[in-house]
């Protein structure tokens, strides 16, 4: 009876001890949790560590079921109490402290290196990290250019050492920035030298304006056409003696004073008594079509010299140009007495095709015509087009032009400045100069010679004759049969009521037409331009930094962000104390409680048992282990904090 009263006592005694093992595994179950914490940002910062414990534990707090039990009675399971939560019942409770400890991964443990300042926290971070252009952000700023090799010459080795890989591209890149600088200088050289090319063209028109023709008799003055007082104020001139036709002394005789316009156009040839026939493109011309025109000959006559009612061909060759028959009155030519500079031993005229724009300057850009021939000119028309500065040297049409001329041209310039200088030595103008000084009489024949001659021997500093950047001038070709025939001769005189002996001298025939309708362009190109520059910049420096415009902006932004910090540092160090200051105050308070937040907890579990649970890690060894966030263990997901249900980014494991 008794063995099997003490059968039963020990059964119900195991019976007992099972039940309170039950509870026991319970409650460990209760409080073992396995949780994951989201690691963001760059692994290995220690302020994200610290982020992760202190989540550890808001979480494990605020998941943990602690059950209550009376001291005295027979417990359930203790009730854990963590660091920094509300204050408990110590005479009934035992508290439980969590210790944490997280390991990360090995490569993120080599990417930052923990210092005193971090321990302060994220906060404290941010309170007291400086701003300005470092080496940090020189590297941050390396990372994210597009200058090719930047990255690389700038980065640092997993050790944090400038390794052999970093000097070799930077090396690299030296080498490719001073290839870049010659090849980008050569070419910038090459754009200051302004070189210039000539493109030659030819195009065709339907019809072309028929250029204006000047003509002179290279004897000024008809002998039948000369007074006394003529003779006698022109003695320096012609040479004549300066006497009359009755044999009077010069101190005998008694002249008013000269008219030089008047004497040009009242000894000059006229064109009425040379001009023989006239025909222009089939059609019949008279004197009503030349215009008077003064040159250093005298009285000259222009065809064609109005440039608003300018004749047109319309078509080329032989017979479809301007045709003239002329007598040059070689029996009114002045006797040689005396050889002056003015005088004249050739029998002729002197001709000049040029444009309706510029004046004429025939006694420097005529051809002579002989008699007793006809004289073929063939004329094809050139238009040359130069460049201004600095690629060349001409003047540009919207420049001021020269008084008396409606449009510029190096004639003009000529003639402008030999006025000056002759009115600058004699006080006085030349009949075919522009000016409204007074015509330079015979007796200032000398100075007007001396005055020329000082300008022909100035180098062209004192009266520069700029080119127009738009000319028009006409190519020539002449070729001269002899007229007349014996047989047209005998016609000749008998038409003209002149002996054959004066047809031959003094008869000749000029033809003047154009080879065809079209004309040459002579244009002055620029061989290397700024878009030129540009491409061959822009090539360069693709092939060897890789670089373009906005990488230069990039450089230049950077530039300006460090030295407006750098500025800003330097006028404003008051409030960047103020501010260091206000920082450090915050980091007091922060530590302080923290400190007294240590104390409280030190006295509340002064009188208790600490029961302590530890958090080993599971180490990701391998990229696969690293798994996304899910519930582990025998508990629901509930029991998780909320924030580790629906993160689907790199995650560490932490079990308890």
């Amino acid at each position: 009876m008794r063995e099997k009263k003490g059968r039963e006592r020990r059964q119900s005694w195991a019976k007992e001890r099972q039940k309170k093992e039950a509870k026991v595994f319970k409650c460990r179950e209760s409080t073992a949790v396995t949780s994951r914490i989201l690691v963001k940002g760059e692994p290995g910062v220690e302020g994200d560590r610290r982020r992760a414990v202190r989540d550890i534990k808001s979480d494990l707090a605020a998941t943990l079921d602690v059950q209550q039990v009376k001291r005295g009675e027979q417990q359930e399971c203790p009730e854990p109490s963590l660091e920094g939560s509300a204050s408990t019942d110590l005479a009934s409770h035992m508290p439980i402290q969590f210790v944490c400890k997280v390991k990360f991964a090995e490569g993120d443990e080599a990417k930052a290196t923990p210092s005193k300042q971090d321990s302060t926290g994220p906060l404290d971070e941010r309170l007291g990290q400086p701003r300005g252009g470092g080496v940090s952000d020189l590297a941050a700023f390396a990372s994210s250019s597009s200058l090719h090799g930047l990255a690389h010459a700038l980065g640092t080795s997993r050790s944090g050492r400038v390794g052999m890989r970093q000097t070799l591209w930077a090396l690299a890149l030296l080498m490719s920035l001073a290839l870049f600088f010659y090849q980008a200088s050569r070419s910038a050289v090459a754009y200051l030298e302004h070189p210039h090319l000539a493109a030659l063209g030819e195009e065709s028109r339907r019809e072309l304006t028929f250029p204006a023709v000047t003509l002179c008799n290279v004897n000024r003055f008809r002998f039948s056409a000369l007074t006394d007082a003529d003779i006698y104020h022109l003695a320096n001139l012609t040479g004549l003696p300066p006497k009359s036709r009755g044999g009077h002394r010069p101190g005998e005789l008694q002249y008013p004073p000269p008219d030089m316009l008047d004497i040009f156009q009242r000894t000059g040839h006229q064109l009425e008594d040379m001009l023989k026939s006239c025909n222009f493109s089939g059609q019949n011309c008279s004197v009503h079509d030349f215009s008077v025109v003064y040159t250093r000959y005298g009285k000259c006559y222009t065809f064609n010299g109005n440039k608003t009612s300018a004749k047109r061909t319309r078509q080329g060759g032989m017979g479809n140009g301007l045709e003239l028959m002329l007598d040059i009155q070689q029996d009114e030519y002045l006797p040689i007495w005396r050889e002056t500079n003015e005088t004249t031993l050739e029998a002729g005229i002197r001709v000049q095709i040029h444009s309706q724009d510029e004046p004429p300057y025939i006694h420097q850009l005529g051809f002579g015509v002989s008699p007793g021939f006809q004289t073929f000119v063939s004329c094809q028309e050139q238009r040359l087009s130069y460049l201004p500065q600095p690629w060349g040297n001409c003047r540009a049409s919207s420049e001021p032009v020269i008084p008396g001329y409606d449009t510029y041209s190096v004639s003009a310039c000529r003639l402008h400045c030999e006025s000056i200088q002759v009115q600058r030595e004699c006080n006085c103008r030349m009949i075919h100069m522009p000016g409204k000084a007074d015509i330079c009489t015979p007796a200032k024949v000398k100075c007007v010679d001396r005055a020329l001659a000082l300008l022909q021997k100035d180098t062209g500093d004192s009266c520069p004759c700029e080119t127009p950047c738009n000319v028009t001038r006409y190519g020539k070709e002449l070729s001269m049969v002899k007229i007349p025939s014996k047989g047209s001769a005998r016609y000749l005189s008998r038409k003209y009521h002149k002996t054959e002996e004066y047809i031959r001298d003094n008869f000749l025939i000029l033809d003047i037409f154009f080879e065809a309708l079209n004309y040459e362009t002579i244009e002055q190109k620029k061989a290397y331009d700024i878009a030129g520059l540009l491409g061959d910049i822009g090539g360069q420096m693709g092939l060897f930094i890789g670089a373009s415009i906005l990488t230069i902006l990039e450089i230049l932004d950077y530039i300006y962000e460090v030295v407006k910090y750098r500025i800003k540092r330097l006028l404003r160090p008051q409030k960047n104390q103020n501010q260091q200051n206000q920082r450090n105050q915050i980091q007091n308070q922060i530590q302080g409680t923290k400190n007294l937040r240590e104390q409280n907890l030190r006295a509340q579990l002064a009188v208790s048992t600490i029961a302590t649970v530890r958090l080993e890690d599971v180490k990701a060894k391998d990229p696969k282990d690293v798994t996304t966030a899910q519930a582990h263990g025998v508990y629901p997901a509930s029991i998780l904090p909320n924030h580790h249900h629906t993160q689907a980014a790199v995650q560490q494991d932490f079990a308890c």
